[in-house]
């Protein structure tokens, strides 16, 4: 079970950089975000890919045409409205964020936002309260665990990299984590953002397909059906499963932009993370597509036996 996902901001959408922070910085920049979203749009129609695309509410505001173009065709959810940290927000000013970001997407695309994503990850243990107001505002499937530590957040006790479901307090969210791989007992992320661009493909491949594959602790009741499409029902009254593997994928428009203006003041380390790779990455995600099947979020949670899905009580 493969997803893919796309973060959709501006190529100044960074975080940990007080230049670019806040809404009154963004007017100031290049406006790259049309061909950075027709280049992707261009990759999915190419490769006959599904995809969840999660959208800046700002993203929204300043630029609905571009929301419109990608609702038509692909799943769409929210990356909140400003893309702040979550641990950086109180409770109403997280639930104040998000529920405008909700609102304007559907009024936009007159279609519901189910899916959403943290900035940077950012939802730790200690901010298991957004799960409740995630579920208030309407929000069905969460996608903001790095299930380790994390420069941005991070939940180490969240387990196994695979599809759960969350509880807390009367809440219960499904959730799809980010993919992790584990090197010299460390685990990291290979699939996304800046790993995408750095990994080399050969390695990027190789461990895909370990994801893909159900490797070690990469796997997920997938529902099975019979050759009519007909949903199995064993004697347990619980649909028939099999074991797949999970591997989730995540792209900023920004990572596939090699022709992207260099932000002046970043860090050289900043640097290196935000910009190494992006020329050629377009072609990779392609190379990507065309070696591994994608799918959208709404398409894997319904392919899903949540009943037989670990549990994360937070």
């Amino acid at each position: 079970m493969n997803i893919l996902t796309f973060d959709v901001e501006e190529w100044f959408h960074l975080l940990d950089f007080d230049a670019t922070r806040t809404e009154e910085e963004w007017g100031k920049y290049e406006v790259r975000i049309y061909e950075n979203v027709d280049r992707i749009l261009d990759i999915l129609e190419r490769t006959n890919t599904k995809a969840t695309f999660f959208i800046i509410g700002w993203i929204a505001k300043t630029y609905p045409d571009v929301v419109k173009k990608i609702a038509a065709k692909y799943q769409i959810g929210t990356h909140t409205m400003n893309h702040q940290l979550v641990w950086q927000q109180s409770q109403q000013e997280f639930r104040d964020d998000v529920e405008s970001s909700v609102k304007l997407l559907q009024d936009i695309t007159s279609l519901p936002v189910e899916c959403f994503r943290a900035p940077g990850f950012s939802i730790r243990e200690s901010e298991a309260w957004a799960f409740d107001i995630l579920a208030d505002l309407g929000i069905k499937y969460d996608c903001s665990i790095f299930p380790a530590h994390h420069a941005h957040g991070g939940m180490s006790s969240y387990g196994a990299p695979v599809p759960s479901l969350i509880k807390h307090n009367d809440v219960t969210m499904k959730e799809f984590p980010v993919t992790t791989k584990t090197v010299m007992g460390k685990k990291i992320i290979f699939s996304g953002g800046g790993y995408f661009r750095l990994v080399p493909y050969p390695l990027l491949k190789s461990w895909s397909a370990e994801c893909a594959n159900g490797f070690r602790n990469h796997m997920v009741p997938r529902i099975w059906h019979d050759k009519k499409g007909n949903m199995m029902i064993g004697n347990d009254g619980l649909p028939v499963t099999r074991e797949v593997g999970y591997l989730l994928s995540y792209i900023h428009p920004r990572d596939l932009d090699g022709g992207q203006p260099m932000l002046e003041g970043l860090p050289m380390k900043r640097k290196f993370k935000s910009y190494v790779g992006t020329k050629g990455a377009a072609e990779k995600l392609r190379k990507y597509l065309k070696d591994f099947k994608f799918t959208d979020i709404k398409t894997a949670a319904e392919n899903i036996c949540w009943e037989k899905v670990p549990i994360v009580e937070l």
